[in-house]
């Protein structure tokens, strides 16, 4: 996580996504540093009759007629529902949405439940304020079994945005002896393409070598999967890789420890760890490694 609340407060940003076919156009949150990522948690809290959600809130950016903004958690009030339910929720957290589920019916062993959602992403202060009073207030219960009157308890889900450091993978790169270059050893951040990730840090992928699956002579088919000549083989770590996809399985099942530099991604489900490859491996012969 990151700590620093002004530096958290500077990185958000609000970006307008573009419809598609099976999308609205909607704006989501952001931001800014390339090291950083957005992340969704969903944290349940328990309010009771009468109280709000605790928690102390504070606009960054807004002042717009539409209601849009940003506006983030700057701390909980002691003894709050938010502080007293215990869950993970920190300063320069983003509040994206609120849901309550009320049960409209029972009968039997089976129930019908009904869910209120207000949606605060992108919002300024006054809009997230208004939308989170738009959800239906607790009714408070009483229980009055031997003389007491106790309050419900009813669970409210928050939906928050949260940004994090972007974990890092360590690749430590083998290459052929023909190459005469010494070992090397770069770092990408979880999400980045293998392929892409080490040709901007001039890592050359393009074994001549290579058992295409296009019409080509030479070159590269710019990242379509088809030309093999971005393979590396998996010595150590492949766990940290995204799992294969069937056209890239099929196509390397010849050589199961292959990956297609193109189709995998580091770092996935936001990993950290380290990987060992040899690069260009048709290149490598008798001399390669053993697989672990």
């Amino acid at each position: 996580n990151v700590d620093d609340l002004s530096l958290i407060a500077s990185e958000w940003t609000a970006n307008l996504i573009a419809r598609t076919i099976d999308t609205p156009e909607r704006i989501e949150l952001g931001c800014r540093d390339s090291s950083l990522f957005v992340d969704t948690l969903l944290v349940p809290i328990k309010r009771r009759s009468g109280e709000g959600l605790g928690i102390e809130l504070q606009e960054i950016a807004g002042g717009r007629e539409d209601g849009l903004g940003i506006t983030i958690i700057t701390g909980l009030v002691e003894g709050g529902c938010a502080d007293r339910s215990g869950g993970d929720i920190l300063a320069g957290d983003s509040i994206a949405s609120i849901s309550v589920a009320r049960t409209i019916s029972s009968s039997g062993t089976s129930s019908e439940e009904e869910v209120f959602v207000a949606a605060t992403e992108c919002l300024g202060y006054d809009s997230t304020v208004a939308a989170i009073q738009s959800l239906p207030q607790i009714e408070g219960g009483k229980n009055e079994e031997e003389g007491m009157v106790v309050e419900e308890d009813e669970e409210v889900l928050l939906t928050l945005k949260r940004i994090r450091r972007k974990p890092r993978v360590k690749v430590n790169l083998r290459f052929p002896p023909s190459q005469n270059e010494p070992d090397a050893t770069i770092e990408l951040f979880a999400g980045e393409n293998l392929r892409q990730g080490m040709l901007v840090r001039g890592v050359k992928l393009n074994d001549p070598l290579a058992k295409r699956f296009d019409t080509k002579n030479g070159g590269n088919c710019g990242a379509g999967g088809l030309c093999r000549t971005c393979s590396v083989s998996v010595l150590r770590g492949g766990e940290v890789l995204s799992p294969q996809k069937i056209a890239e399985k099929q196509m390397l099942e010849d050589n199961p420890r292959w990956r297609l530099g193109c189709k995998a991604t580091v770092g996935y489900g936001m990993l950290e760890g380290e990987l060992t490859v040899q690069v260009n491996p048709r290149q490598w012969g008798d001399d390669s490694e053993e697989w672990s």
